[in-house]
């Protein structure tokens, strides 16, 4: 069984950048889809991004289309989500996801959910 374990959420004022990254312990990444959701404070969680197995594909939401960058390494066995122009209400806990294909991950059809990091953005 695959565990996403994320790393890398914290404080950052508004227009910086904070990038994301999502290991994977007992098993590989390799064989999955892999994405990022996020849950804001009093909201429900919402897809974010993903990106195929090969990493050759990519898929985002609106709301960080453009400033928002996933990519993975499967020779490191890690993913990444690079997020530039933060603004206030990216404040959210980010949890990395996997599943059978980037696109069943936005219609939130995902095997294996991590436990979530706190990204906090500042006025």
């Amino acid at each position: 069984q695959v565990q996403p374990v994320e790393s890398g959420g914290g404080l950052v004022q508004a227009g910086g950048s904070l990038r994301l990254s999502c290991a994977a312990s007992g098993g590989s990444l390799t064989s999955y889809a892999m994405g990022w959701f996020r849950q804001p404070p009093g909201k429900g969680r919402e897809f974010v991004a993903a990106i195929s197995r090969s990493g050759g594909s990519t898929d985002y939401a609106d709301s960080v289309k453009g400033r928002s960058t996933i990519s993975r390494d499967n020779a490191l066995n890690t993913g990444y989500l690079q997020m530039n122009s933060l603004a206030p209400e990216d404040t959210a806990v980010y949890y990395c996801v996997v599943g059978p294909s980037k696109w069943d991950l936005r219609r939130n059809v995902v095997n294996y959910w991590g436990q979530g990091t706190q990204v906090t953005v500042s006025s």
